[in-house]
């Protein structure tokens, strides 16, 4: 039996209650892609450059969270949240989402060249779910599994109540619209110091001293690769951060090999549990998880948890 996690002072049964869905179904494009650690972690490191690029989101990170002391407890934090919108129950998942917008409520101030921002300012929040949805999506076609255009655009399509849940006002539907934004705020953008400093503490290994450093390298490399390259100019990211082909292979393996080793403790596993499907329902092929969908549809128990 796994033990609840907790966050923010909620604990976290992702197997409890019985029967009570999620904030996204069992279907959804969010529960294949949120399952595989490589993409959560390139993706994540993609966004926050993403992020890191627009000055205010820029300073409200940086001078009013554990970030630049803490990156890698602040990434597991935030990595907990995104799993718990998408595999959690859905009361738990809005009881954490509205503590983390309570918690950005507080987070106000003035980026070194004199913007006031505030952290629930729709234009900011839009953008900050935004990147995380092009990071997981684009890290999973790229290091995991090819998608079709029509898989991107429904996971696109289907952020949109969770982001909205956290105060976005506007939720890109495909990758397209991804990159109309992208390109609206595109002027904003500029290199800062920070962002150097961001990929040099991953690539270092300090944050997770136990995990081989060229792993690390190659999380941040992988994460820099997967910036439209009009972004990755304007951010100075030159050819010292260029994905070798042996780290590219290495993550595509690690990518690979997570989509076929079901955890049973995992908040994947235990969520297919809480819904009545078997633990390693999202490590079954296609046709697999399909026929399960139905008969769970069709109110039948699955079998062999």
């Amino acid at each position: 039996m796994a033990r609840p996690s907790t966050y923010l002072g909620w604990k976290i049964d992702y197997a409890h209650p019985l029967g009570e869905p999620a904030l996204l179904d069992p279907g959804s494009m969010h529960w294949r892609v949120y399952k595989n650690p490589i993409a959560l972690a390139v993706g994540g490191v993609t966004a926050v450059l993403l992020e890191f690029a627009e000055p205010r989101i820029r300073s409200g990170v940086w001078d009013h969270s554990t970030f630049k002391s803490d990156p890698l407890g602040r990434a597991m934090r935030t990595g907990t949240a995104a799993l718990i919108g998408v595999y959690g129950p859905a009361s738990a998942a809005r009881r954490v989402i509205q503590s983390v917008t309570h918690m950005h409520a507080r987070v106000s101030g003035e980026t070194p060249g004199g913007e006031t921002y505030r952290a629930l300012d729709p234009d900011l929040l839009n953008w900050v779910a935004a990147t995380a949805v092009y990071g997981f999506v684009t890290a999973y076609d790229r290091f995991v599994e090819p998608l079709s255009q029509d898989e991107k655009s429904r996971f696109y399509e289907e952020a949109a109540p969770v982001t909205h849940l956290y105060g976005a006002t506007v939720s890109p539907g495909s990758e397209a619209e991804f990159m109309a934004m992208l390109q609206a705020l595109r002027p904003r953008f500029e290199p800062h110091p920070i962002i150097d400093e961001f990929l040099q503490t991953i690539g270092s290994g300090k944050a997770a001293p136990a995990v081989p450093k060229p792993l690390h390298r190659a999380l941040a490399r992988a994460a820099v690769s997967l910036l439209p390259p009009p972004v990755r100019r304007t951010l100075a990211l030159g050819r010292e951060h260029d994905l070798r082909l042996a780290e590219g292979l290495a993550l595509k393996t690690g990518g690979r090999l997570a989509e076929r080793i079901a955890i049973r403790s995992s908040p994947p596993c235990q969520a297919s549990i809480r819904l009545g499907l078997p633990h390693d329902f999202l490590y079954r092929g296609e046709a697999e998880r399909q026929r399960l969908l139905a008969d769970l549809r069709a109110g039948v128990t699955a079998g062999g948890k």
